[in-house]
């Protein structure tokens, strides 16, 4: 089975590990344990709804990204649809520890332009099959992209510069053309 899943030429669909669900179930468990209150709720989100919940969320989990910008849709009751440029990505980190080893899984944090120092990321991706694989396409696209950028730039200087040519010649004719009708006039 492929971890990445191409549309088109352009298009990269990553593919979700399906032990996020429980992990996602233990990571709330976890949470709700941390009060007396809150452990009958862990027991009930166990046993019931964190299993109805992982595995609705795993369902709406997408993410894709294109040779311009990168997608990513997650939710339940409020879906979050979010569209990263890609020459906005500063940075895409790699994060797994002892409990994502447990479970086979890892996190992509992505940073953008414009975030201040004390800003939460962006967007954090939970369970990429094949994370580095994935980081490193969004990676290279982006220096793609911001190679044709300056490609783009780069030849726009060169027109820039040849019709700044044309027009000095222009310039220089009109500039004769006056001159011939000061000395007809006089």
């Amino acid at each position: 089975m492929n971890d990445l899943t191409t549309n088109n030429a352009a298009l990269l669909q990553a593919q979700f590990n399906p032990l996020v669900k429980p992990y996602m179930v233990l990571q709330v468990a976890f949470i709700l344990c941390m009060t007396i209150f809150g452990i009958p709720l862990a027991i009930i989100w166990v046993l019931g709804v964190g299993q109805w919940w992982s595995q609705h969320y795993y369902d709406k989990l997408r993410c894709e990204i294109s040779d311009i910008e990168l997608k990513f849709r997650k939710g339940i009751l409020f879906q979050v649809e979010k569209t990263i440029p890609l020459e906005n990505i500063q940075d895409v980190t790699f994060i797994e520890g002892p409990i994502l080893k447990r479970f086979n899984l890892s996190i992509l944090k992505f940073e953008t332009s414009g975030q201040s120092a004390g800003q939460a990321h962006d967007m954090q991706l939970v369970g990429i099959i094949d994370a580095h694989h994935f980081r490193q396409q969004i990676l290279d696209r982006r220096r793609a992209l911001l190679a044709r950028a300056s490609d783009h730039q780069a030849s726009a200087v060169t027109t820039g510069d040849s019709q700044l040519e044309v027009l000095r010649g222009i310039q220089t004719r009109l500039d004769e053309i006056a001159q011939l009708l000061r000395d007809r006039q006089s």
